[in-house]
């Protein structure tokens, strides 16, 4: 029996708590999962469809309200507007001054080509891409539609982006300071897209998954954050947080001031 839709119209924690929970048992089984099969992390991570996953979920449960934050997603072909594309932008940047920051400090521009990679290119950029929109469409086409019901602008993708750090539970077995600038990465980028989100009404699930695709192939490309050293990813998330900086300076005054 679905859950009637009748309680008070901003009561998303409900929903939102449930999206959390599944996106967390789900991705642990996925990742579990892909120990066993062939398909390797470069390519895509299974734990990216937990997101997608949960999405169902809370679809099941409250069918009206996931309909309804998720109205954005799509949209006619065609119709990108300069904050979608100022959003993809932001991705190369980002990456741009991690990789030369990185350069200045060690004095060596790494730089992995793509035909040294032990999958075709062509295959990651694909996989990267369903890979990312299978996280965005939980965590910034529902999860954010659905607390920003309730919250300001700037709280919702800070809560979101702790949150989707913290989903990646791994990481936290690296050290402390990996682990917290990992999350200053996180929180700040999900500030980018939030923002950016405002002012973006359709494509939604496009835009945030070819932005975090692009932060992907960038750091497979350009970085050796995955290895776990510090530095890489501290130049990460620096750069990251200067993005968000950036964009919360240019967003409209009716954000600041909720």
């Amino acid at each position: 029996m679905l859950k009637t839709e009748t309680e008070k119209p901003f009561d998303v924690l409900a929903p939102a708590g449930v999206f959390v929970a599944v996106a967390l048992v789900a991705s642990g089984v996925l990742g579990a999962a892909q120990a066993v099969t062939p398909i390797p992390g470069e390519v895509i991570q299974l734990t990216q469809f937990g997101p997608a996953l949960a999405v169902g979920a809370v679809a099941l449960w409250w069918p009206r309200l996931a309909r309804s934050a998720l109205a954005g997603a799509g949209g006619r072909a065609g119709t990108l507007d300069g904050y979608g594309l100022l959003l993809l932008a932001t991705a190369p940047l980002i990456v741009a001054l991690c990789a030369g920051g990185y350069g200045l400090l060690t004095g060596d521009a790494r730089f992995t080509g793509p035909e040294t990679l032990r999958s075709p290119f062509a295959l990651i950029v694909a996989a990267q891409l369903i890979g990312a929109c299978a996280e965005e469409i939980g965590w910034r086409c529902l999860l954010q539609p659905l607390l920003r019901r309730r919250f300001g602008p700037l709280t919702v993708p800070i809560v979101v982006g702790l949150l989707w750090g913290l989903w990646h539970v791994p990481v936290f077995g690296r050290p402390p300071a990996y682990a917290a600038a990992f999350l200053v990465a996180t929180v700040s980028i999900s500030v980018v897209m939030g923002l950016a989100l405002e002012r973006v009404r359709s494509h939604r699930l496009l835009l945030t998954g070819g932005f975090h695709a692009l932060i992907n192939l960038g750091l497979l490309l350009f970085m050796d954050e995955e290895s776990g050293a510090v530095a890489p990813m501290a130049l990460f998330g620096a750069s990251c947080l200067l993005a968000a900086l950036l964009w919360a300076w240019k967003a409209p005054v009716r954000i600041h001031l909720r």
